[in-house]
């Protein structure tokens, strides 16, 4: 059974122009508050069938006055996304029309929602869960094709049936250790019930582990990755970010230090989302403005997941561009030697003394060669080539991926519990916690305040 709210409205559209904005409504008095303001004649909107649209306009019921031309979709509960009765008005899409559309709806009985409010709504009534009601925010969110796939997956519930299974066999393994313990058949029903609780631990603990190896790819396809292009300046980082965008998007000039700042930008290369950082050539510099933009290119290396560190192979090796290949050690990088299309005067002996010859990759920028291979490499550095299979089963939220980790461990101290000889009841404490834990990430155990916080980062009107 729904729970029963007050009716809420928000803009449901981005700010600013478009074909239409709309305004969605919904509660128990949401076809009460859109009747009050809709006029077409003498057409009833709450007489009107459900999932049904009407042409008419909106008016203030106060002076009659006309605010919009409008379509008004009807929706009754339970079969609307909040599970109660939605109304959504289509207005054009002006900035001024959709917000005298809301100032009419929310003067004529409504209120106006929080972020997220109209989800928080959903789970709360039960047609999502919390971890579906995450995947909306991630499917808003969704940079790239696999990201959207991802998260329309865990939309769909594919992970909540998951983690559901593995809570019913950990239900199912606690039950059986509260009928060993308190209808006892055998005499050795306390080294039954302790080699129970071991398999179950361990099976379970087994499925768990199998779904966090998918986190730091499902983490990448949800978030992202940070990738620095890093270089001295007029190497080509800024060209490198253009070619890769397919727009011109930073200014490229043969003058070294054009860019004064971090630029950055998405794209997917071979399925893989990156969040692009052009970074200003890092060297000595006298000028401020420029030297701003050189701090800011350090601190953009220390936060990357990924750096591109660009070469010039038509001149020596720099000491500045030694200094890059100590400051970028220990990170997972690519070596671009750029400008291939131009004599070389870089010594590869030595450089390969410096770095794997297997990061290497050969580029013209002008030319676009090479450019190919750098995707893949970059494919095969964080999926091994395989951007992941179609219908599988990621994780990529951090909460879920640290609730997961706390599982694991409360099995390792189920499975240390019986190995230490403790007694089954207070081993169970720990079996229950993980059940609580795998619970907290679809909602089915979880507290009042996770769940405003969590809702609280979405959008308004969603």
């Amino acid at each position: 059974m729904a729970i029963e709210f007050d009716t809420i409205a928000a803009i449901s559209t981005p700010p600013g122009e478009g074909g239409i904005g709309i305004v969605r409504i919904s509660g128990d008095e949401a076809l009460e508050v859109a009747d009050r303001i809709y006029q077409l004649g003498s057409k009833n909107l709450k007489e009107q069938a459900s999932h049904t649209i009407h042409y008419g306009r909106v008016v203030n019921p106060k002076t009659a006055e006309p605010i919009d031309e409008v379509m008004v979709s009807i929706m009754r509960a339970p079969k609307t996304y909040t599970r109660e009765d939605v109304v959504e008005i289509n207005t054009h899409g002006g900035i001024v029309s959709v917000n005298k559309v809301l100032e009419t709806v929310l003067s004529n009985g409504a209120r106006l929602a929080e972020p997220g409010e109209f989800t928080k709504r959903a789970f709360l009534n039960g047609r999502i869960d919390l971890s579906q009601a995450e995947a909306v925010m991630d499917v808003i969110r969704a940079k790239t094709d696999k990201a959207m796939h991802m998260a329309v997956t865990q939309l769909d519930g594919n992970l909540s049936r998951l983690i559901r299974n593995l809570r019913q066999e950990i239900l199912n393994t606690l039950a059986q250790v509260e009928v060993n313990i308190d209808y006892p058949e055998y005499d050795d029903v306390e080294e039954m019930t302790s080699k129970l609780l071991v398999e179950k631990a361990a099976q379970v603990k087994a499925q768990v582990e199998s779904l966090l190896e998918t986190a730091s790819q499902g983490k990448i396809l949800r978030e992202g990755l940070a990738t620095a292009i890093i270089g001295r300046p007029n190497v080509g980082k800024s060209s490198l970010l253009n070619v890769l965008l397919k727009e011109e998007k930073a200014i490229v000039t043969e003058i070294a230090g054009t860019t004064r700042d971090v630029i950055e930008e998405y794209v997917s290369v071979k399925g893989v989302p990156l969040r692009l950082i052009d970074t200003a050539g890092i060297r000595e510099t006298e000028d401020i403005v420029e030297r701003i933009g050189v701090e800011r290119s350090r601190k953009a290396l220390s936060d990357a997941d990924l750096v591109l560190l660009v070469f010039n192979q038509s001149e020596p090796l720099t000491p500045e561009d030694k200094l890059l290949l100590e400051a970028t050690e220990g990170h997972h990088r690519i070596i671009i030697l750029n400008k291939m299309d131009l004599e070389n005067k870089l010594d590869l002996n030595e450089l390969k003394t410096l770095v794997d010859p297997s990061s290497i990759v050969y580029t013209s920028i002008v030319t676009q060669a090479g450019l190919t291979e750098l995707e893949g490499k970059i494919a095969d550095l964080f999926f091994a080539g395989n951007t992941g299979e179609k219908d599988a089963t990621y994780v990529s939220n951090i909460r879920h991926i640290a609730l997961l980790n706390d599982t694991i461990e409360a099995f390792d101290d189920v499975i240390e519990g019986i190995e230490t000889g403790m007694p089954v009841d207070l081993v169970q404490i720990d079996m229950t916690r993980a059940w609580d834990l795998l619970g907290e990430i679809t909602g089915d155990s979880v507290q009042d305040e996770l769940i405003t916080q969590l809702f609280s980062q979405f959008c308004l009107g969603k």
